[in-house]
């Protein structure tokens, strides 16, 4: 699948968030009293090697362009990164990752923050929606260091997604990653250090495999939306809690209840119709194109 059609594209998606769960389960294998700060360091440092391959697309001339903006979004994804492993051991599977969906709707409201963009009425119905879902879904009495963790994690996704706006165009994603992960290697070593945790060939086994997981959700994505407008397959993101939902509940027998599939919808249902309605209005421009193209002389008629 290559991505160049909407159903390849969408195809890449569904798969991608699949792998992307799968790098979760690696997560959550990981016993409760695990070194999170070793594991955290593993990762980075396996997806730095992963991705010296592709040394290539990186522009050595401008290696350290944007230095500083780099630096902030790669500790906010250090921060995330921890947040996410804190959660992922104390949540169940499908929790964890409905909370993490609340990203696309704080992106929407920095949106309005920082670039002054305009909400419109299906977006601010996603904003209300979706963190009331969070609350269904969390609810104030079962609230815990655990929720705050995944929270954390989805704002800091919102943040660095934001601000990726800032950083200069003509970088590579690998240049991108590979700058995030290398600016946050040092603060990894020294923390891991400072955990003084015993050497866990487990702990390597699973930051292996988040690495080459997540690094194949990076990938499926970037195939995706190269070739295809975000908004006409966008909605196949959400596929990614279905997965959550099935691989809990077979695997680590994490049943869902009402208030779990409520709060879902709550979050999710929203963002799937600003992406149809996207679509739609795609749809309509394309067309109107297409047909002031071909019957010129109706467009002087209707300008006249």
């Amino acid at each position: 699948m290559s991505g160049k059609t909407v159903n390849s594209a969408i195809f890449l998606l569904v798969i991608g968030n699949a792998l992307a769960l799968v790098s979760d389960v690696m997560i959550k294998l990981l016993e409760a009293d695990a070194p999170i700060f070793q594991f955290v360091f593993l990762r980075s440092l396996i997806t730095l090697v992963v991705l010296l391959p592709f040394y290539r697309h990186i522009d050595r001339k401008h290696l350290f362009a944007g230095a500083s903006l780099h630096f902030s979004r790669a500790h906010l994804h250090l921060i995330g990164m921890l947040c996410m492993v804190y959660a992922l051991l104390n949540l169940p599977l499908a929790t964890a990752n409905a909370v993490f969906y609340a990203a696309p709707i704080i992106v929407m409201l920095l949106s309005v923050v920082f670039f002054k963009e305009r909400l419109t009425g299906l977006s601010l119905l996603a904003v209300f929606s979706g963190f009331a879902g969070i609350l269904v879904i969390l609810r104030p009495v079962d609230f815990s260091w655990a929720a705050l963790a995944a929270l954390a994690t989805a704002l800091t996704l919102a943040i660095n997604a934001v601000l990726v706006r800032r950083l200069p165009a003509q970088q590579s994603t690998v240049h991108k990653l590979v700058l995030n992960y290398l600016m946050i290697l040092p603060l990894c070593a020294a923390l891991m250090l400072w955990e003084g945790a015993q050497w866990s060939w487990g702990v390597l086994f699973s930051a292996l495999g988040s690495a080459i997981f997540i690094l194949g959700y990076n990938i499926s994505v970037l195939l995706a939306y190269r070739q295809v407008d975000a908004n006409q397959i966008t909605s196949a993101e959400y596929t990614g809690l279905l997965w959550a939902v099935a691989i809990g509940w077979i695997w680590f027998a994490e049943v869902p209840d009402l208030w779990f599939l409520s709060g879902s919808l709550m979050i999710v249902l929203p963002l799937i119709l600003i992406g149809l309605q996207h679509r739609k209005r795609v749809r309509i421009a394309n067309h109107h194109l297409s047909d002031t193209r071909y019957h010129p002389v109706r467009k002087q008629s209707a300008s006249s």
